[in-house]
């Protein structure tokens, strides 16, 4: 066997595999035997069939399969020898005249060689990190939303404040909907239709129009029982009929709900608990900035290092790649849609194997460690002991899927944490609400 590699230009080459009788003829006669040994021949004793009907009948379909495999095993032994770094796989060039009945073959590859190109991540325009800080009055908002939940309701006779809560079932035959809920009158949208509460008592039946009667679509899914698609723009009109009326009566600032909240003593003052509100929001908009400055470290990468693609070679492998053949055209539209993320993995790529990173058994198992014990603090249970971690790590480390995603994570971190110290940012310092207007606006 021999193979030889032409070069077209940087990106580009063709693999030639020339596969000799020798190289294939022992396997072949060996397989062709041990069929012989066991075919079932009409005529003929168990391994007795003449070896001239065994090679008619099987003997292609042998060669075939064998000099498949001989083609893939020196190929890919090849490419790792020569440590060449392609980019999609070898596309075999078509060969009319090619014919099984020679003894001796030649195969053609074309192959897409990754681009040369250095990463610079000293950079004139700094990539903007946003600091993200609870404000004012999110803090109140946050305060406010705990005295809520550990306050009480009082029972009313009279529909009288904007902030009562009133219960009863809504109906419309038409629609099949007879659902009992429980209306928050400060989710109510607009004057008018707050106004048709106003005054309302115990048994009183409210005509509604659906369309724009909450500031979120979104309450209609739970309140009227309807699925997330026919909440979206309904219009129709519900009956009301109240049930219930109360008032929700806030928690006392004091020791009490402070304690309920952090635990006893961890907390004493309003001061103390806004600046807890702080510190637990500040940890929770970390992870929303860290997502937002990976994202915006990839596209300034993509943008400030260029290199060139095997272009021409990358479509036509993707027009051959999936269950079904693209059309030119269709493969075309699917590299320009791919293209930018090809090229942002092999900068991350160059950057793992330049400054080797890697993720190592040992911190994958500190890794998982950490989010196990993110997931039971969810459920209350914030001391679990090493042998619980162990156990749950040791099963979620033996799912080879589970391994993949952990380590994309871990290493996603790994290169988050380069950028932070390898790369200059320029910091700003913005409110919950700024850095959504900045970003998705």
């Amino acid at each position: 066997m021999n193979i030889t590699r032409e070069n077209i230009d940087e990106l580009n080459a063709v693999v030639k595999v020339d596969i000799a009788k020798e190289d294939y003829a022992p396997k072949v006669e060996k397989i062709l035997k041990d069929y012989r040994k066991n075919a079932n021949i009409p005529g003929f004793r168990k391994g007795h069939v003449p070896m001239g009907m065994v090679k008619k009948q099987y003997g292609q379909a042998v060669l075939v399969d064998e000099v498949n495999k001989l083609l893939q095993d020196a190929l890919n032994k090849y490419l790792t020898e020569e440590k060449l770094d392609v980019l999609g796989n070898p596309i075999p060039k078509e060969q009319e005249d090619f014919d099984w009945n020679k003894e001796e073959y030649s195969f053609e590859f074309e192959l897409g060689l990754a681009p040369e190109f250095e990463v610079n991540l000293d950079l004139e325009k700094p990539v903007t990190k946003y600091n993200i800080v609870a404000d004012e009055k999110m803090v109140n908002t946050q305060l406010e939303s705990m005295q809520k939940q550990y306050g009480k309701l009082i029972s009313k006779d009279e529909v009288d404040d904007e902030k009562d809560i009133v219960a009863g079932t809504f109906k419309n035959e038409e629609e099949g909907i007879e659902k009992e809920s429980s209306v928050e009158l400060e989710k109510i949208n607009g004057k008018k239709n707050l106004n048709k509460f106003m005054g309302s008592k115990v048994g009183d039946t409210i005509k509604l129009k659906t369309k724009n009667l909450f500031k979120d679509d979104h309450q209609l899914i739970d309140l009227l029982g309807i699925d997330h698609d026919k909440a979206h723009d309904l219009d129709i009109e519900v009956e009301f009929t109240i049930s219930e009326v109360n008032k929700r009566e806030l928690a006392d600032l004091d020791q009490e709900l402070f304690d309920k909240l952090f635990g006893k003593d961890k907390v004493k003052s309003v001061t103390e608990l806004k600046d807890k509100i702080k510190e637990d929001a500040a940890k929770q908009f970390e992870q929303q900035s860290d997502q937002q400055l990976m994202n915006d470290v990839t596209e300034t990468l993509i943008d400030n290092t260029k290199f060139e693609l095997p272009k021409e070679f990358l479509q036509k492998w993707i027009r051959t790649v999936g269950e079904k053949p693209l059309t030119e055209e269709e493969a075309v539209e699917e590299y320009e849609k791919s293209e930018k993320g090809l090229r942002y993995q092999l900068i991350e790529g160059k950057i793992i194997n330049d400054n080797k990173l890697e993720v190592q058994f040992e911190d994958l198992k500190a890794f998982s460690h950490e989010k196990i014990k993110e997931q039971m603090a969810q459920f209350g249970q914030m001391n679990p002991s090493e042998k619980e971690l162990d156990d749950i790590a040791s099963r979620i480390l033996s799912n080879q899927d589970e391994v993949k995603r952990l380590s994309e994570q871990l290493m996603n971190e790994k290169l988050l944490d380069f950028y932070k110290e390898n790369m200059k940012f320029e910091e700003k310092e913005v409110t919950y609400d700024e850095f959504v207007k900045e970003i998705y606006q």
